[in-house]
């Protein structure tokens, strides 16, 4: 038996410090760190993947580059929806 952590062990606990993190941005009534939070953990988790993976060719597909850039391309995804939904209730 490894003590090699699971990947979903690992994203299980990225999305959690996460969404601590957005929490406590939203409490703070910093919304644009919540959006930037948000956006960081897609990239993070997205790199994670790639990278336990062996398969940072796929990179592109999820709008990064090789080396976990960024580009153009955002995705909708259930964070940066939960960000944008606080955003428009605050505004309202």
């Amino acid at each position: 038996m490894t003590n090699q952590t699971r990947l979903t062990d690992e994203l299980n606990a990225l999305y959690a410090n996460y969404v601590e993190s957005i929490n406590d941005a939203v409490a703070a009534d910093d919304l644009a760190l919540a959006a930037e939070l948000a956006d960081s953990y897609d990239r993070d988790a997205i790199v994670l993947m790639a990278e336990r993976e062996g398969r940072q060719d796929l990179l592109p597909h999820f709008g990064l580059t090789q080396d976990g850039g960024r580009l153009s391309v955002q995705r909708d995804t259930p964070l940066r929806r939960l960000v944008k939904s606080v955003a428009a209730l605050r505004s309202a």
